[in-house]
């Protein structure tokens, strides 16, 4: 039987994760990987949140679809591909104390982005998408948060809340199914994983259920000081733990 923490502490993690999902269209990877990072190894987070966010995205993308800003869309996801290979690559070969350290500092950057409250303002041409999209690619399969880096090119690219909102499920429906495909040629999918998936699937379909009804309830900026204030304690926790492995 698993500890008393795993079966109390995920299934919140993974509610929590997908009520933000729910409310914003992002942000369930970057709050749920750092904290079940502390349960489980990153190794087997990584492709069981994965799972799950193929599932919540289809879903939330479905639903918003009419809203999906396809003008900046397509240009990114052949960037996306490639970036999506090079990470699962780190992902295999880097250390898993490294992984953890690099996971930690990340996500400390954009909580204090988001805790601050600051939004950036800038611009970017078309030009933006290869790098961005290679980037993001890549620390979506490293660590499953490019959701974030997402937003932020999205809204340097002029497209609307509602925009956002429906464009970010549908990347993560095609980064997410990629990187599955690319978990299971790589052998990082394991029944335990698959298990573990579909016994927390309740939990995130409810928290999605939740986040969606909750969408009306909340201002942006009330939501953006929660994220970030919790990012900044997730992220703070695991630097501390790789830096004492």
């Amino acid at each position: 039987m698993p500890p008393i923490e795993v079966l109390v502490i995920a299934p919140l993690v993974i509610l929590t994760a997908y009520v933000i999902f729910g409310i914003s269209g992002f942000g369930s990877t970057i709050i749920a990987v750092p904290l079940l990072a502390h349960l489980y190894p990153i190794k087997f987070v990584i492709p069981m949140v994965v799972t799950l966010d193929c599932i919540g995205a289809i879903s939330m993308g479905l639903r918003l679809r009419a809203d999906v800003d396809r003008r900046e869309l397509v240009p990114l996801l052949p960037f996306l591909a490639v970036g999506l290979l090079i990470g699962a690559l780190l992902l295999l070969r880097l250390p898993a104390e490294l992984l953890l350290g690099g996971l930690g500092v990340i996500v400390v950057g954009y909580g204090l982005l988001y805790a601050s409250g600051r939004q950036p303002r800038v611009r970017v041409g078309r030009w933006a998408a290869p790098p961005v999209g290679i980037f993001a690619g890549t620390t979506s399969s490293m660590f499953g948060v490019g959701g974030p880096i997402y937003v932020m090119y999205l809204t340097a690219r002029g497209s609307t809340a509602e925009q956002i909102r429906a464009t970010v499920p549908v990347i993560f429906i095609f980064t997410t199914i990629a990187r599955i495909a690319i978990f299971f040629a790589a052998g990082l999918f394991t029944l335990e994983v698959l298990y573990t998936a579909a016994a927390l699937l309740p939990v995130m379909v409810l928290g999605m259920w939740l986040g969606h009804h909750l969408h009306l309830s909340l201002t942006r900026e009330q939501l953006v000081r929660i994220i970030g204030a919790l990012l900044v304690a997730s992220g703070t926790s695991l630097v501390i733990r790789a830096a004492s492995s």
